[in-house]
């Protein structure tokens, strides 16, 4: 009976680790900016499932900084003024932060 009982903890806890999702290797959701183009109009950009833990530099913000940024997803965002997640200027927005004009961003990392 022990044995049939130890079979049954062994299978079901296999079971249940086969099951459990794995952990996200993506920022699950969207994240929003706003840039100036070259013809001098807003444009808007949207990062949909963006890689966690990777840093991402903003298409459209190499002349002019990013704005309005807008976290959508389930991860905490760093915004950071300067390409390559680098410099001193960055702002931590948590999920669901959307911010104002204001603030300019050149590329961000997702936790």
């Amino acid at each position: 009976m022990r044995l049939r009982t130890a079979l049954a903890c062994a299978v079901g806890s296999l079971a249940l680790i086969v099951t459990l999702p794995t952990s996200a290797f993506a920022a699950t959701g969207s994240f929003q900016y706003s840039y100036t183009g070259l013809d001098g109009a807003r444009h808007a950009e949207t990062l949909t499932d963006p890689p966690s833990g990777e840093c991402l530099d903003l298409p459209g913000t190499a002349g002019e900084p990013g704005f309005a940024p807008e976290n959508r997803t389930g991860a905490t965002a760093v915004v950071f003024l300067d390409p390559h997640c680098e410099g001193d200027t960055y702002y931590v927005m948590n999920p669901g932060k959307v911010l104002g004009d204001r603030l300019k961003l050149r590329s961000v990392i997702f936790s």
